[in-house]
């Protein structure tokens, strides 16, 4: 990249009745094609019955090259936004990203961003225009996480400029986002609607549905299953890959590769899925066609979800939708001790569910129920982990837990089953409301 030059500028005074003070100077910019061209810029500091001094102008014009001259500021591209996105963004930084990702950010890219900011010149795009963009969005009636999606595109886009030399730094960064609010409530299921699910399914959906529930895998990490991941004995499966409509590659994060127990249930479903499928080889899907590619979900949820969750009375539902979230003691909170709600217990679970972080699935839960999570209670709960889950500390805490429990989970059976349906196992735990539900 190329450095802008030291200079002192030009101050001179225009007008006849209201004469203002004008400064000039020189700025670098950026060719479409590759060459750098100082062009002249002028900008009016004010009047001068405001500014009465040449000294203080002069001040002025100083402050506004101290970034040129200190070497902060760098020669900017003059290409618009929408020959960046088709000659460098599309072709070159969109294909790193996972296919999931490269066909939403594409779509908002042609349906958003090129209609509004084509013609735009790179350095052109600042906070005072991005900001009534994303604002505006809202107000046309668009949901709260299409707009977070639309500025984390413009920021990708514009960032990717910045590490390629065309800019000096991200001006979206600097933009808010109001507070999110749902326009439509995530749906959730209870334990009875989940029974009558598998009840009117039929296979292969049935086991994926009791899979989803029981494990927490996302239904990418399910059809991505393989024979050689799955240790029926032991009562293990690994995730370590995922599949977006026939292309397979890694898990969403880096805690999205992990173990996760399977239930005596989920154990005899997989068995009989074994003794049925044709290919039974370490690297044979367990959820495939007849010529052992990949299954499709959007075919599965339109084909057999869909005429299934209807029959039984849950509408419409989305693979998501099987995905329970920690704060399934709300629709159980007969069975569960309200302390588990603390996200210093619920971090000892996330592992199954392969989240990234507390806040991801605190901030999904406050919202699938439009509940709001007390600010600051996501750091205080990492200080708590941090310092009382030790070898005695994690002791002291689960007796204090214990002392808390309702008066009907006083019994260590009654404890055993709550933790089972707080933590979404559901398992067969001896006797006990939920015992004989598969």
């Amino acid at each position: 990249m190329v450095r802008c030059r030291y200079q002192d500028g030009y101050l001179f005074t225009r007008g006849k009745k209201r004469k203002m003070w004008v400064a000039r100077w020189r700025d670098g910019v950026i060719q479409p094609d590759g060459t750098v061209e100082r062009i002249l810029r002028s900008e009016v500091l004010g009047l001068v019955s405001e500014i009465p001094s040449r000294r203080d102008a002069r001040i002025l014009l100083q402050s506004r090259l101290a970034s040129i001259n200190s070497g902060q500021r760098w020669a900017q591209a003059t290409m618009s936004f929408g020959a960046f996105v088709t000659e460098h963004f599309e072709p070159i930084a969109l294909p790193t990203l996972k296919p999931a990702t490269q066909e939403i950010y594409s779509f908002l890219l042609r349906k958003h961003l090129l209609p509004r900011f084509r013609d735009c010149r790179l350095c052109d795009i600042t906070r005072a225009e991005v900001q009534p963009f994303l604002i505006g969005k809202l107000k046309n009636g668009y949901a709260w996480e299409t707009t977070h999606h639309l500025r984390s595109l413009l920021s990708k886009v514009i960032g990717t400029a910045v590490d390629w030399n065309f800019l000096s730094d991200n001006r979206v960064r600097g933009t808010k986002m109001p507070e999110r609010s749902l326009k439509r409530p995530h749906r959730f299921l209870s334990l009875d609607e989940v029974r009558r699910l598998l009840a009117a399914s039929e296979e292969p959906v049935r086991t994926i549905v009791l899979v989803a529930v029981m494990t927490g895998l996302r239904i990418g990490e399910i059809l991505a299953l393989r024979w050689g991941r799955i240790n029926l004995g032991a009562g293990l499966l690994r995730v370590e890959e995922t599949c977006y409509k026939g292309t397979f590659g890694t898990p969403k994060t880096h805690a999205s590769r992990r173990e996760v127990p399977l239930t005596p249930a989920v154990v005899q479903a997989l068995q009989e899925r074994r003794v049925s499928s044709r290919d039974i080889a370490d690297s044979a899907l367990v959820f495939s066609t007849r010529q052992g590619t990949p299954l499709d979900a959007k075919n599965l949820r339109r084909r057999q979800l869909h005429p299934a969750s209807q029959p039984a009375g849950l509408g419409l539902l989305d693979w998501h939708s099987l995905r329970p979230p920690y704060s399934f003691t709300r629709e159980h909170s007969h069975s569960v001790p309200s302390v588990f709600t603390d996200t210093a217990i619920i971090k000892r679970c996330f592992s199954q569910k392969g989240l990234g972080s507390i806040r991801e699935d605190q901030e999904d839960t406050a919202h699938r129920f439009n509940v709001s999570q007390p600010r600051g209670s996501t750091r205080r709960a990492a200080r708590t982990s941090s310092r009382q889950f030790g070898a005695f500390g994690q002791r002291r805490h689960d007796r204090h837990l214990l002392a808390n429990w309702p008066p009907h989970c006083r019994t260590r059976a009654a404890r055993r089953e709550a933790c089972a349906v707080w933590k979404g196992f559901i398992a067969p735990l001896g006797r006990g409301p939920y015992s004989s539900i598969w």
